[in-house]
């Protein structure tokens, strides 16, 4: 399967008094490595919608490991998992660089997002070229 790596730098911002990256900023990095991974397979969002399509998270897990400190240069790694009938994982991993060391997986973990129509938001199964693209069978 494919993989793709979004690189991110830790802002200000996304640091708790902990002095590391606060536990909820992890899901929005997985959502942009998501959107991301999508769009390197060719599938992308704005034509996803067009076609009628949209998809939404179901369930999310998160396993921190090790801390993430501002300014640590930071790659999350995504990569669908699993394809159902109207759902996919997409798994995710956040490794991290803090000046003078090697790289690390700080964090890990995994979404389940359910295909849904964008008429009534019901849950649909996934498009066939969405299902190629996911499941890797797709031409790139």
């Amino acid at each position: 399967m494919n993989q793709f790596s979004l690189p991110i730098v830790p802002r200000y911002a996304e640091v708790d008094q902990q002095g590391v990256v606060f536990n909820g900023h992890y899901l929005t990095w997985f959502d942009e490595a998501c959107t991301g991974l999508l769009d390197h397979l060719g599938v992308g969002y704005p034509e996803l919608i067009a076609t009628g399509y949209d998809f939404q998270v179901v369930h999310s897990e998160i396993d921190f490991l090790a801390p993430v400190r501002w300014r640590d240069e930071v790659r999350v790694t995504a990569e669908c998992t699993r394809v159902g009938t109207t759902s996919f994982t997409v798994g995710f991993g956040v490794c991290s660089t803090t000046a003078g060391s090697d790289e690390r997986l700080a964090v890990r973990g995994h979404t389940i997002y359910v295909v849904v129509s964008t008429e009534d938001w019901a849950k649909r199964p996934i498009p066939d070229s969405m299902r190629a693209a996911l499941s890797g069978s797709g031409t790139l």
